[in-house]
Protein backbone atom coordinates (compact mmCIF):
# COMPACT_ATOMS: atom_id res chain seq x y z
CA UNK A 1 0.00 0.00 0.00
CA UNK A 2 3.53 2.00 0.07
CA UNK A 3 2.71 2.93 -3.41
CA UNK A 4 -0.09 5.13 -2.78
CA UNK A 5 1.91 7.25 -0.57
CA UNK A 6 4.70 7.64 -2.96
CA UNK A 7 4.94 11.75 -2.98
CA UNK A 8 4.29 11.97 0.84
CA UNK A 9 6.27 12.54 3.30
CA UNK A 10 6.54 10.54 6.61
CA UNK A 11 4.75 12.85 8.97
CA UNK A 12 1.98 12.89 6.26
CA UNK A 13 1.91 9.27 6.03
CA UNK A 14 1.25 8.62 10.15
CA UNK A 15 -1.29 11.45 10.06
CA UNK A 16 -3.23 9.74 7.41
CA UNK A 17 -2.92 7.11 9.30
CA UNK A 18 -4.58 8.63 12.21
CA UNK A 19 -7.20 10.33 10.31
CA UNK A 20 -8.38 6.68 8.70
CA UNK A 21 -8.11 5.10 12.27
CA UNK A 22 -10.02 7.82 13.91
CA UNK A 23 -13.02 7.85 11.13
CA UNK A 24 -13.13 3.33 11.19
CA UNK A 25 -13.22 3.62 14.57
CA UNK A 26 -16.02 6.27 14.37
CA UNK A 27 -17.96 4.15 11.92
CA UNK A 28 -17.27 1.18 14.08
CA UNK A 29 -18.65 2.50 17.36
CA UNK A 30 -22.46 4.03 15.39
CA UNK A 31 -22.16 0.75 13.92
CA UNK A 32 -22.74 -0.93 17.03
CA UNK A 33 -25.78 1.05 18.22
CA UNK A 34 -27.85 -0.47 15.47
CA UNK A 35 -30.80 -2.14 17.18
CA UNK A 36 -29.16 -5.99 16.74
CA UNK A 37 -32.95 -7.25 16.11
CA UNK A 38 -33.27 -5.56 12.87
CA UNK A 39 -34.17 -8.42 10.73
CA UNK A 40 -32.79 -8.75 6.93
CA UNK A 41 -34.91 -6.77 4.70
CA UNK A 42 -36.35 -8.64 1.46
CA UNK A 43 -36.40 -7.30 -1.79
CA UNK A 44 -38.13 -9.64 -3.27
CA UNK A 45 -37.06 -12.38 -6.09
CA UNK A 46 -33.90 -11.39 -8.10
CA UNK A 47 -35.81 -13.24 -11.16
CA UNK A 48 -38.71 -10.89 -10.68
CA UNK A 49 -41.04 -13.60 -10.49
CA UNK A 50 -43.78 -14.34 -8.40
CA UNK A 51 -44.55 -17.45 -6.54
CA UNK A 52 -47.79 -19.06 -7.37
CA UNK A 53 -50.21 -19.80 -3.95
CA UNK A 54 -52.35 -22.84 -4.60
CA UNK A 55 -56.28 -21.70 -5.30
CA UNK A 56 -56.28 -18.98 -2.55
CA UNK A 57 -56.04 -16.21 -5.32
CA UNK A 58 -55.15 -12.44 -4.39
CA UNK A 59 -57.04 -10.64 -1.17
CA UNK A 60 -59.71 -8.77 -1.17
CA UNK A 61 -57.61 -5.54 -0.26
CA UNK A 62 -55.13 -6.03 -3.02
CA UNK A 63 -58.36 -6.52 -5.70
CA UNK A 64 -60.29 -3.63 -4.77
CA UNK A 65 -56.79 -1.72 -5.07
CA UNK A 66 -56.21 -2.53 -8.21
CA UNK A 67 -59.76 -2.19 -9.51
CA UNK A 68 -59.64 1.30 -8.58
CA UNK A 69 -56.52 2.00 -10.11
CA UNK A 70 -57.69 0.64 -13.52
CA UNK A 71 -58.47 2.81 -16.24
CA UNK A 72 -60.78 0.09 -18.21
CA UNK A 73 -62.35 -2.55 -16.32
CA UNK A 74 -65.64 -4.70 -16.24
CA UNK A 75 -67.23 -6.86 -13.46
CA UNK A 76 -64.74 -9.79 -12.96
CA UNK A 77 -61.50 -8.23 -15.30
CA UNK A 78 -59.33 -5.58 -15.75
CA UNK A 79 -59.24 -4.33 -19.41
CA UNK A 80 -55.47 -4.30 -21.08
CA UNK A 81 -54.61 -3.36 -24.34
CA UNK A 82 -52.11 -5.32 -26.28
CA UNK A 83 -49.24 -3.10 -27.60
CA UNK A 84 -47.42 -3.67 -31.21
CA UNK A 85 -43.90 -3.26 -31.62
Amino acid sequence: MDFLFHNVSEEEKQEIKKQSKEIMDCFSKKLSKIDKKIKKISIGNIFGEREESEGEGCDNEFRKIMFENAPHKNKDFILGEKKEW
